[in-house]
């Protein structure tokens, strides 16, 4: 859910960089897929669980798109950091769980929970946010069990 210029703040992260995670982690899937590589898979896990871990600080995608394309992120919408965050930590999950499945010789379910990532992303890119839906209920819920 992007947030308006009007409301800059330099703790949001620019709408070109959530572009860009989503399509890192998507060309990264593709990829592994297309040359059946896990170590591909392992890779994305290893450059978005640090971000998930310590924050866009963290990030290498952060800072690289915050590099390359400062000219759009100047007058770019902007995203929640702990919604691109708890996005970042179901990809995390669902890679991590993959890098499990590859390890216990299990591809297919390794290369399906890669897919789901992939899938989200690609997705997102289009213009719906399964992470945000997912983002939004569990706050909903959580609210609605223990209030604020």
């Amino acid at each position: 859910m992007p947030v308006s210029t009007s409301e800059k703040n330099s703790e949001f992260i620019p709408l070109p960089v959530v572009t860009l995670n989503r399509g890192v982690l998507l060309a990264g899937v593709l990829g592994a897929i297309a040359v059946q590589q896990p170590f591909l898979i392992t890779l994305l896990f290893l450059v978005i669980l640090p971000a998930v871990l310590f924050g866009r600080s963290a990030s290498l995608i952060f800072l690289v798109g915050s590099h390359l394309l400062a000219r759009q992120n100047e007058n770019a919408p902007l995203e929640s950091p702990q919604l691109m965050r708890f996005n970042n930590a179901i990809a995390a999950i669902l890679l991590g769980a993959a890098q499990l499945a590859f390890v216990l010789d299990a591809p297919m379910a390794g290369w399906v929970l890669s897919g789901m990532v992939g899938i989200a992303a690609a997705v997102a890119l289009g213009g719906f946010c399964f992470g945000c839906f997912l983002y939004y209920q569990f706050n909903l819920q959580r609210y609605r069990l223990f209030g604020k």
